[in-house]
């Protein structure tokens, strides 16, 4: 078991996103209130350390196709996740 640090933007994400459901990244937009360069610059960094995932699948998301992209929690790192948002 690895211990996860996550920045402010990348702890606030996967708190919106949540550990349930897929979440639309227009509906993550609002719900972080974050301007869509940085939303799309921090959930890239999540995909690419593979804590979040994309759906459907891309390596990198452009910030054209973000709002329209649904994304979730990778099911491998739930519980790392949710000890990291715990200790924040």
């Amino acid at each position: 078991m690895r211990n996860i640090k996550l920045t402010g933007r990348e702890a606030s994400i996967v708190r919106a996103i949540g550990f349930a459901e897929a979440m639309m990244g227009a509906e993550l937009q609002d719900n972080t209130r974050m301007q869509p360069e940085d939303l799309t610059d921090t959930i890239n960094s999540l995909i690419s350390a593979g804590f979040v995932e994309s759906v459907p699948y891309f390596d990198q998301v452009e910030m054209a196709e973000m709002p329209v992209t649904a994304f979730e929690v990778n099911p491998a790192y739930v519980h790392e996740l949710k000890d990291a948002l715990l200790r924040r």
